[in-house]
């Protein structure tokens, strides 16, 4: 049986501002929901096999995290700089059906790097994947997870009619892609402190 404090911290680490939502929101606005429908979904499956492979391999993974943190930051930052990068590019509404969104793969694999992601499997799999076993834990945070980042996918879709002029949606994307820069410098900051 799940703690009823697992549920709080997954909704809570769900669906708070991070890479993943930034994202989500920001291809919402750009494709739709229905086209980022891809990216929710691989987001969803990229965190549920990360807690499973951070709760089966909980000793080993205790055992050499120190060893790769700031490396895995590193190249995760990297990867979120060059993002902002193209977030800050994108281009006007009229472009979209030439570019596209993130696929399912693209949204699991992307959380290989996630430093966010890796935090929040890592801490479920500490706290909870010992009492309630690794299933649970990757369906209760599947069920959890879900609405929280359709949250994010839906806001950008309905955002997305109403940033239909060119200026407008450049600001929006700058505005996204500042955000993932901040962030990033954050998670750099913290790396190496």
């Amino acid at each position: 049986m799940l703690d009823p404090s697992f549920f709080s911290y997954v909704t809570v680490m769900s669906i708070t501002p991070g890479p993943n939502n930034l994202l989500l929101a920001t291809s919402g606005v750009n494709f739709g929901l229905k086209r980022t429908l891809p990216m929710v979904f691989g987001i969803l499956l990229g965190c549920a096999l990360q807690t499973m492979l951070a709760s089966m391999a909980l000793d080993l993974l205790l055992g050499w995290m120190g060893a790769i943190r700031l490396p895995l930051t590193v190249a995760g930052c990297a990867y979120l700089l060059w993002l902002s990068w193209k977030l800050f590019r994108a281009g006007a509404p009229a472009l979209r059906d030439k570019a596209q969104p993130m696929t399912l793969l693209g949204g699991a694999c992307f959380q290989a790097i996630n430093p966010k992601a890796w935090l929040m499997a890592t801490n479920v799999a500490l706290l909870y994947s010992a009492h309630s076993g690794v299933l649970a834990v990757m369906f209760g945070f599947m069920a959890m997870n879900l609405p929280c980042i359709l949250v994010w996918a839906t806001l950008g879709d309905r955002l997305g009619s109403h940033l239909q002029i060119l200026w407008k949606r450049q600001l929006f994307n700058s505005v996204m892609a500042l955000s993932l820069l901040v962030t990033t410098g954050w998670m750099l900051f913290e790396a190496v402190s």
